[in-house]
């Protein structure tokens, strides 16, 4: 059987829109809040490219509002109180995700989280999900000073893998993901099938390798 050959010592990804699908979870609490609030219900299609910037990016989207509006911190609040009830009922590993961590596990290649999502999300998800193998870092907002893009948490996963940030890559859907990775040193590929606004240009992020699919990820961590 023909032996692969990694490129990488160690992998690290971004949690929402490249490791997991949690876009159908945070539709469902947006949902209920507008409900609630008896405004029309929204659709996956148009929660999905907010995501990346979390509660907030979903709050701006919805309900039209911005960080100075009056109502913002305490409808987000909202928001969150609704997600914490429901993070788990759909969220799954994207397609070919779940392949590509036991390959991982098979050349004993070790994995990585580095989100901007916070712990009381990121663990509860996790608990529930039990990914085989399970992640030898999870590094959240909570865990450093300065977030991504800042290489900070790129820095803090490659010590905890035991690999140096230059032999690792770090797997993202956004340009402050790359940026962390590349201001880090390690290689970088943009996740194409993820939580990205029409607006942006993938190309423009100058990222090593684009994944159009999560199953491409696989070929691009091993030689072929």
């Amino acid at each position: 059987m023909h032996k692969r050959t990694a490129r990488f010592k160690a992998v690290l990804f971004d949690l929402d829109g490249t490791l997991l699908d949690t876009a159908p979870d945070f539709t469902i609490a947006a949902n209920i809040l507008l409900a609630a609030k008896m405004l029309p219900l929204t659709t996956e299609k148009k929660i999905r490219p907010s995501i990346s910037d979390g509660s907030a990016g979903i709050i701006c989207n919805i309900f039209m509002m911005n960080h100075s509006s009056p109502y913002f911190e305490e409808t987000r609040q909202e928001l969150l109180a609704f997600y914490r009830e429901h993070l788990a009922d759909k969220t799954q590993p994207f397609i070919g995700i779940s392949v590509l961590l036991l390959e991982l596990k098979k050349y004993k290649i070790p994995w990585g989280i580095v989100t901007n999502k916070p712990e009381v999300y990121t663990m509860a998800i996790l608990d529930k999900l039990k990914l085989n193998p399970s992640p030898g870092a999870i590094i959240c907002p909570d865990h450093v000073q300065r977030i991504k893009p800042d290489p900070e948490s790129i820095f803090l996963a490659c010590r905890q893998l035991g690999v140096r940030a230059e032999d690792a890559v770090f797997v993202g859907d956004h340009y402050r993901d790359i940026k962390a990775g590349k201001n880090a040193g390690a290689s970088t590929i943009a996740a194409a099938y993820g939580y990205i606004d029409e607006k942006e240009t993938i190309s423009d992020w100058g990222a090593d390798y684009v994944a159009e699919h999560p199953e491409d990820i696989l070929s691009l961590i091993f030689y072929p």
